[in-house]
Parts: C-alpha cells; structure tokens; sequence
C-alpha cells in the first residue's frame, strides 16, 4: 500500500499539479489538504478566494480538509505556531510526510524543511525542478482550468486578474515573469480538471487593490 502523506494545498494550479503528480508516481497517496485561512476574512490567505469555493473544492476532490486559522496581517511568528500546531496533529494521525507545490526556490524550500522538521515530519516536493514553461503547458493541456485571483501589481497590471489560465495568458505575460508565478507573480484558483469529480461554479465580481496586489474577487 502506498504511504498516507498531507498536502499543503492553496486552491492553486501548483497544488493541483502537484496532486495529480503524486497520484501519478503511486507512491504516496494524499490523505488530507491542509490550507492556511484568514479568520477575519474568511478568506484563503494570500490567494483571497472564499473558504465556500476552498471547500467546494475538497468535496469534489473526495479530501478531507484542514484549515489552519490566522488574524488578518499575522506575524510569522503566530503564522508558524498556528502551522506547528496542525503538523503536530497531523504526525498524531500516522503521517509523517507532507508535500509542496514549490517548483525552484531554495530558500523557501529550506524554510520548510526547518519548520516540519521541529514537528517530526519530512517534506516532498513532487514538482521540484520541473522547467515551469513546460509546467505550464501541462497543466493546460491535460484539461486544467483556473483563473488568476490574486496579481503582483509592480510585476503585472491589474488587466491580468480575472483572466483565465490559459495558452493566450502565458503569450501575454511580460519578460521575467515566471510562467507559474513561481516568484509570486500571480495566484490562481483551480476550479476543473482531471483530479476533480465536478466543476466548481462561481461567479465573477470586481478587481479590488490592496496592499500592492490586485484580487479578483470570486463569488
């Protein structure tokens, strides 16, 4: 039998690429998500998509999820406490792995790997150094489809929140941003593809700016 692991899942199209890689080595099978929310909000922190959709899209994954609770503007500090406490509960289920969509950066990779570490676990990172571009392209082709929910306003202007990820997207990006958002560039929310049993419905509103970031506001 394969090896029960968590996710860290944002809702994203990494997270979602990641999932489906993991299913595909057969390895590992992911037993639960594990997403960070911002109470006040009640939002996906950094992403800003609702907690319904967040949710809507764990029942058609067929995952239970875990959500991790911070303040609005939280610290590091409590970010990891919080965090702490959801890997030390997840090390009492049994698990002792857990996997990131993170593709090349080191430094947040070691970050990571300190911070699992303190709690007893091993982190897995089943994109790491794939060439993005290709990534990408992947994710398109194998019938993935997202939509960009959150734009780094000195890297892309606010015409590219709300569009969809696709092929005419990655064309119009400018030089130096990273096909994937790599850098955090753009986020997206995932809402159909191969891994899901349905579709999940939403609505489009309006693009408000805030603290240097473009967001797209699903409804």
């Amino acid at each position: 039998m394969s090896e029960p692991i968590a996710l860290c899942f944002s809702g994203g199209k990494d997270s979602a690429m990641a999932l489906q890689e993991i299913r595909r080595r057969g390895e590992y099978h992911v037993a639960e998500l594990v997403t960070t929310v911002t109470d006040a909000y009640d939002r996906v922190s950094m992403h800003g998509v609702r907690r319904t959709l967040l949710r809507r899209q764990a029942e058609s994954l067929g995952l239970p999820l875990v959500e991790v609770v911070v303040p609005p503007g939280s610290s590091n500090a409590v970010y990891e406490r919080e965090m702490g406490k959801a890997f030390s509960n997840i090390r009492n289920k049994g698990i002792r792995r857990i996997a990131f969509g993170d593709i090349f950066l080191e430094d947040l990779r070691d970050y990571r790997e300190r911070q699992l570490a303190a709690s007893g676990l091993t982190c897995l990172f089943p994109l790491w150094k794939k060439p993005t571009r290709s990534l990408a392209r992947t994710f398109i082709d194998e019938g993935f489809r997202a939509v960009t929910v959150c734009v780094y306003s000195k890297m892309l202007d606010e015409s590219f929140a709300g569009r969809r990820f696709d092929t005419t997207f990655l064309d119009d990006l400018p030089s130096g941003v990273d096909p994937c958002g790599e850098n955090g560039e753009f986020h997206t929310f995932v809402f159909d593809g191969p891994i899901f049993s349905q579709p999940i419905e939403f609505a489009g509103g309006t693009v408000v700016e805030r603290d240097g970031f473009f967001f797209y506001d699903l409804l």
